[in-house]
């Protein structure tokens, strides 16, 4: 877990993070008191579903929320300070220097009107001072660190003179401009053919080694993150269901929604006769939130007892937990038994 790490190799940390939106008179309670941590030079996934609460839950740490949300938590601590005691002034800059996000839809998070050397070198000025000659000699560089052919010629291009694939690349030339010390990547991969998925994961993997940055990764594909990730944080109903290092996720999960997702991921090594298991269902709505473990609807493992609260986490090691009633060898058990 999170609290047995050394402070030192902690680059942020968040407790009990809640996140409420209010639309016409609705509360919809996103993010239900999430507590987690990144550390340095750290790979950290955060994977679940549509709706889980991952894109909120970073946004909200980084205070990117619209006017009709309110969020709350014990602390939101990154690189030392205090978050949540941040000026606006101080927050921008944060957000600028030393924290960068990708945001999900290159097309939609590049101005059309605006060329692509325009995006890079505002960034330049704004945040490291650049004069106009250094902003376009280091927008190149960066260009060529991400993997784009010819990048004087492409700085004078538009975003839609662009693929999808060097589309995100140049989010992610904007994100390093800065050379934060964490980057968050929200869905890099959405709506891209699997050939250029791997070519931007293969390239975010690479900048991290190089750099020594620290990413969290969301998203919502548990294959993706297989080989990449150090750490993953599945959730689920606006909870964390359960965390662990990457190889304690696949080889042993504890949570019933962690093994669902799993079983719904296509495996090469798996008997051709077997069909996927598609998880049955839908997600409750967090607008009137369950009183009890979000999942348990959906759930084959689920008793009464589940309906009634969310439970206490079940801790594994130093480095899983899993927020379920039942303990792992309890869930073999069942799964053994056909339940």
């Amino acid at each position: 877990m999170e609290e047995t790490k050394n402070n030192d190799d902690v680059i942020l940390s968040a407790e009990d993070v809640r996140t409420t939106f209010h639309h016409h008179g609705t509360a919809i309670q996103a993010v239900r008191g999430v507590s987690f941590s990144v550390n340095r030079q750290e790979i950290l996934a955060v994977v679940g579903e549509s709706g889980s609460g991952k894109s909120v839950l970073m946004k909200s740490v980084m205070g990117l929320m619209p006017e009709n949300a309110d969020v709350s938590a014990s602390h939101i601590r990154f690189l030392g300070h205090d978050r949540l005691k941040m000026t606006p002034e101080q927050l921008r800059k944060m957000r600028g220097k030393d924290m960068a996000m990708i945001f999900q839809d290159p097309m939609t998070a590049l101005n059309p009107l605006r060329t692509i050397g325009y995006h890079l070198t505002e960034v330049l000025k704004r945040h490291r001072g650049m004069d106009q000659t250094s902003a376009r000699q280091e927008a190149v560089l960066v260009l060529e660190q991400v993997g784009i052919p010819s990048p004087e010629k492409r700085l004078n291009q538009y975003p839609h003179e662009f693929s999808g694939g060097m589309r995100q690349r140049v989010l992610i030339a904007m994100a390093l401009c800065c050379r934060p010390k964490l980057l968050i990547a929200d869905e890099p991969t959405t709506a891209l053919d699997v050939t250029i998925q791997a070519q931007i994961l293969e390239l975010l993997q690479k900048i991290q080694e190089e750099t020594g940055m620290s990413i969290v990764l969301i998203t919502h594909d548990l294959g993706v993150v297989a080989s990449l990730s150090h750490r993953i944080e599945v959730m689920y109903g606006g909870l964390i269901m359960e965390t662990g290092v990457t190889d304690e996720i696949f080889y042993n999960p504890s949570h019933p929604y962690t093994r669902a997702l799993l079983h719904a991921v296509p495996n090469p090594g798996r008997d051709a006769r077997k069909r996927l298991e598609p998880i049955p269902g839908m997600a409750p709505s967090l607008a009137d939130p369950p009183p009890g473990c979000p999942f348990s609807k959906r759930c084959k493992f689920a008793c009464g007892a589940c309906d009634k609260k969310i439970p206490d986490y079940k801790v594994y090691s130093n480095t899983q937990k899993s927020l379920c009633i039942f303990t792992s060898k309890e869930l073999d058990e069942m799964e053994r038994k056909g339940t």
